[in-house]
């Protein structure tokens, strides 16, 4: 890893190469000191690169994998995204969370007036106006001025108006044509479905079609966690138009998500990302390690039920330090989805309404936190009396649906269920040395265990667990 925290990946809009990243690096650092690094991705026929093989978002998208595979340093990174790489952004998510490409440790996105999944709202004549423009070659100087001008609130200043407008007038004519008329019409949103991770948005009022009064209708179904930024005064061109913003944006983000979620080293994390660990596999370990929603509203549970189900947590599995796992609403969000090992006790009620009863009988039960010194006493002595059956016989709130017996049943399922989550988390597996998940990969040869001795590993294994045989 580099000797900056993690990495700002940068895919931008129509028109723009990487060059565009250059005015939000140039922020992070004035802002940051150097905790980010930036990475500007330049689109296929953008700026010199390439044409791609064909018009679609699929082949925009492929692009960017591939520079996120070869610049992945193994450490925690987020996506931003202005415009149509936007919609880029959100084909290349979709492939991260499903472990579709060889990389680990995305915690969120940071989009810029992007477009939506659906076709991007644009009027036919505007379309027409613009595909004229290149019906010659490159984009003329006087056409990628006016471009520009109809893309930002006020003037830029000399210098970012004149990168801008040169970057327009490298751009190739056919990925000008192909965007206009493939890219942009396509509809992706049965494809990508329901993107659930941390995501801000930040568009400009100025903006005539991708501007901030648009963005939660087109965009709040794709990311149910994203946050929305309203810019005044502020046209489409974020980059070059609001750049401090954006770059406060992404710390922002970055602080509320990488420092609060349990990381894994770059060593693991490139094993993760590796051939050797199979996609499906890459993709689970993938939405683990998301940052929880700080906010989470439970999906089954009360919200006092909740609070009491993370007490517990904190109990049975603590967790130190500020980067931890909500055991509690990940349990909630399981039990919303009728996920569950799949069985219980005979007599016992199911695994939602056994939570409810549960935790309300606790409730009433659980000692008071005034005195924290007395309290955990009192609180570890029912913990214990539960567990071993004990207090069996003490009554149970819920009426005939609940007695001391199913009590402790159910204890011995919630003990079960914290334990496997926090165990199913990628930091969890590095702490324990669990490396399993990498021997059922797509890579030639073998992808199993060679050594098998105590003190040594195979070559391909992290070093902290041993010797090489």
């Amino acid at each position: 890893m580099t000797a900056s925290e993690g990495t700002v990946f940068f895919f931008p809009g129509l028109g723009f190469g990487a060059a565009a990243a250059a005015p939000i690096a140039n922020a992070l650092d004035a802002l940051a000191g150097g905790r980010l690094r930036v990475v500007g991705i330049d689109p296929p026929g953008h700026d010199g690169s390439p044409d791609a093989p064909n018009g679609s978002v699929a082949a925009l998208a492929d692009r960017v994998v591939e520079c996120i595979e070869a610049e992945a340093d193994g450490g925690p990174f987020v996506i931003a995204a202005h415009s149509m790489g936007g919609k880029v952004a959100a084909v290349v998510t979709h492939r991260i969370l499903h472990g579709k490409a060889n990389v680990f440790g995305l915690a969120g996105l940071v989009l810029l007036a992007p477009s939506p999944l659906m076709p991007e709202p644009m009027s036919e004549d505007k379309r027409a106006e613009m595909l004229s423009w290149v019906d010659d070659g490159p984009i003329s100087q006087r056409h990628a001025s006016e471009f520009v001008a109809q893309n930002v609130a006020a003037p830029l200043g000399e210098a970012a108006a004149r990168a801008a407008v040169e970057q327009l007038r490298r751009m190739s004519p056919l990925a000008w044509r192909r965007w206009l008329t493939e890219g942009s019409a396509e509809d992706l949103s049965s494809d990508v479905g329901v993107l659930d991770l941390p995501v801000v948005v930040l568009a400009g009022e100025d903006d005539d079609d991708l501007g901030a009064s648009a963005q939660p209708q087109l965009l709040a179904d794709v990311y149910p966690r994203a946050r929305f930024v309203s810019l005044a005064s502020t046209g489409h061109l974020l980059p070059y138009e609001r750049a401090a913003e954006v770059a406060d944006e992404i710390v922002r983000l970055w602080d509320a998500t990488v420092p609060t979620a349990p990381q894994v080293t770059p060593e693991w994390s490139r094993l993760i990302a590796s051939e050797r660990t199979a996609p499906e596999a890459r993709g689970f370990l993938a939405h683990r390690a998301l940052a929880d929603h700080p906010d989470y509203a439970p999906r089954v549970l009360s919200p006092e039920q909740l609070s009491m189900l993370r007490a517990l947590a904190d109990r049975l599995v603590p967790q130190s330090g500020t980067a931890r796992v909500d055991l509690a609403a990940r349990v909630d969000a399981d039990l919303a989805l009728g996920r569950s090992d799949g069985w219980r006790n005979e007599g016992q009620p199911a695994d939602v309404s056994a939570y409810r009863l549960g935790l309300d009988d606790l409730s009433a039960l659980w000692p008071d936190d005034t005195d924290d010194q007395n309290a955990t006493a009192e609180q570890n002595a029912l913990i214990e009396g539960i567990i071993s059956g004990e207090l069996n016989e003490h009554q149970a709130l819920g009426g005939d649906a609940w007695n001391g017996t199913m009590r402790q049943h159910w204890f011995d399922d919630l003990r079960t269920d914290l334990t496997r989550i926090w165990l199913s988390h990628p930091a969890s597996f590095a702490r324990i040395g669990y490396d399993g998940f990498a021997t059922s990969g797509p890579a030639s040869g073998s992808v199993g265990y060679n050594t098998v001795a105590a003190g040594l590993r195979d070559p391909w294994e992290p070093v902290e667990l041993g010797d090489l045989a």
